[in-house]
């Protein structure tokens, strides 16, 4: 596999990731009463435990993203360039 490939491949992970942690961050930030309701019919939490654990869940994505798919992509093109 090319190293060109490598990076347009950790380039498209790093997009779609930081899109679906955008996504939930501003569903959680403008909308969190409807998403409390949604998810209140599986887990049956407390709002207040609710949000504890939607911050530990974003918190816990952001560092996944950047250490799965950034650093590998800038890795790959400091070792390219």
């Amino acid at each position: 596999m090319s190293i060109e490939t490598l990076q347009d491949f950790f380039l498209w992970c790093t997009v779609i990731n930081s899109g679906l942690f955008a996504f939930w961050a501003a569903m959680f930030s403008f909308a969190p009463d409807l998403v409390y309701r949604t998810q209140r019919r599986w887990f049956p939490l407390s709002q207040e435990h609710f949000t504890v654990v939607m911050y530990s869940f974003l918190g816990l994505f952001k560092i996944f993203v950047l250490v799965f798919n950034l650093v590998p992509l800038i890795a790959l093109f400091i070792i390219s360039g």
